[in-house]
């Protein structure tokens, strides 16, 4: 049931991702085109990428986490022994979960201070360009509290106290999700 929501939930936001980049690419090249041949334009062209560009960022950051492929530096963390491990992706993790309360709470007072203001362009409320912070904390939030889930009640797993991924993790584990 978990991995048929979580295949959804990731199916989601990679065609989020696509749509947002695509919807970029034909705004601006559409954009560029008017200019060019006709000498006229969108005018609210620039604007909509822009707000799209945000978006894709943060959906960006939802799936590098999920993916584990955010930057760190895991070589002291490997050479510990399992109980150390354990207990520093605890911490990580909490610390992680501190940051994006923080996230929380200066997008939802964002997203509520600007309720009112209008983008100039599009008209769209400047309240659905903050938001994505609401979006991305609570998302990242889930992802962290279940790596935390699985660490804490796994048995034996060494490779589920990673807090990065290698590129041939990854590679290998993309494998296994589309053969199974």
């Amino acid at each position: 049931m978990l991995q048929k929501i979580s295949r959804a939930a990731n199916g989601l936001l990679n065609g989020a991702i696509a749509v947002s980049l695509a919807s970029m690419a034909l705004l601006v090249f559409g954009n560029v085109v008017l200019r060019y041949a006709f000498n006229s334009g969108i005018t609210w062209s620039e604007e909509m990428s822009r707000f799209l560009f945000v978006w894709m960022v943060f959906f960006g950051a939802i799936a590098a986490l999920k993916d584990k492929m955010h930057l760190g530096v895991d070589l002291v963390v490997n050479l510990l022994p399992k109980t150390l491990k354990r207990i520093v992706f605890v911490i990580s993790n909490l610390c992680v979960l501190f940051i994006l309360w923080l996230l929380l709470d200066g997008s939802w007072k964002m997203t509520v201070l600007n309720m009112d203001s209008i983008a100039p362009a599009t008209g769209i409320s400047l309240s659905w360009v903050y938001g994505i912070g609401l979006v991305t904390s609570l998302a990242m939030a889930a992802i962290i509290i279940t790596n935390m889930v699985k660490v804490l009640f796994a048995k034996d797993k060494d490779d589920s106290f990673k807090l990065i991924a290698a590129v041939d993790d990854v590679s290998v584990e993309q494998k296994e999700i589309r053969e199974g």
